[in-house]
């Protein structure tokens, strides 16, 4: 898909990767740029400098979703492409169990990493089938294909996300149907703050208008997986080769980030 006179909705887009997606589609030329955020007041400054619409919605509730698609739709026209990029994490790092994450932030995983993926498709697919045309693009991370140290929660509910990208992917790709998973490793964003020790250790941390510039060659190739630090697919590669041996790799990676601690129960 090229962007250029396309009607692109943007969760998310305030901050980060969501905002660099606007300034990144306004550049392509798309004819409106939707800014969806629970912090309207960003929402509307990025909307301004990208000639857009803004919206102030909480994703993990589906009427604000359907409202924004349906206050979209009567505005602009049909939405070509929707990205579904909110997401949220609580790192709870690398020296605390699988389970210590609060009762209230894995719901909140769930609801805005995981459910607004499906709020967002469920409203408008029947559109998007009917004129047989119509592209989704799911944020989901690195850590849904591989792991992240420290927030069992956020690799749990981004593994989820991709998992239902797959099979919107395989289910309505014959009805014109197109997806794309975009799953970045580490990038610098307000997020990145919780993590940078982690992120330091691995890999580079790239720059969110790096992972814009990917989505622009992912959309263009119609590509399902998206990867803005290709050495993904190598770990790829390695997990899926020895599952026992990365989950090893994966431990060391641990012991040496929490150096002699022990993980308090």
């Amino acid at each position: 898909m090229k962007v250029k006179d396309r009607v692109v909705v943007v969760t998310g887009g305030a901050h980060g990767i969501g905002r660099a997606l606007c300034e990144r589609f306004h550049k392509e030329g798309a004819k409106t740029i939707v800014v969806v955020d629970v912090d309207g007041a960003k929402a509307h400054d990025v909307a301004e400098s990208v000639g857009g619409v803004a919206f102030t919605a909480d994703v993990s509730l589906e009427q604000d979703i359907r409202r924004v698609i349906a206050e979209t739709q009567v505005k602009a026209g049909p939405i070509d492409l929707f990205c579904s990029n909110a997401g949220v994490g609580f790192t709870d790092g690398p020296h605390w169990t699988a389970t210590s994450c609060a009762n209230e932030n894995w719901q909140k995983s769930w609801d805005i990493n995981v459910m607004a993926h499906i709020y967002a498709v469920r409203a408008l697919l029947p559109s998007m089938i009917n004129r047989e045309d119509g592209y989704f693009l799911i944020t989901a991370s690195a850590a849904g294909l591989l792991s992240q140290i420290g927030d069992a929660a956020y690799s749990t509910t981004k593994h989820a996300a991709i998992g239902f990208a797959e099979s919107l992917a395989i289910t309505h790709r014959d009805d014109g149907i197109r997806v794309s998973v975009l799953c970045p490793q580490y990038v610098d964003t307000r997020l990145i703050k919780k993590m940078k020790r982690i992120a330091e250790s691995v890999d580079e941390i790239i720059s969110p208008e790096d992972v814009a510039e990917s989505v622009i060659e992912g959309l263009d190739q119609e590509t399902f997986l998206i990867l803005p630090h290709p050495q993904v697919g190598t770990y790829m590669t390695h997990k899926t080769a020895n599952y026992d041996r990365w989950l090893d790799a994966m431990r060391k990676l641990r012991r040496t980030l929490i150096g002699d601690g022990v993980t308090p129960l």
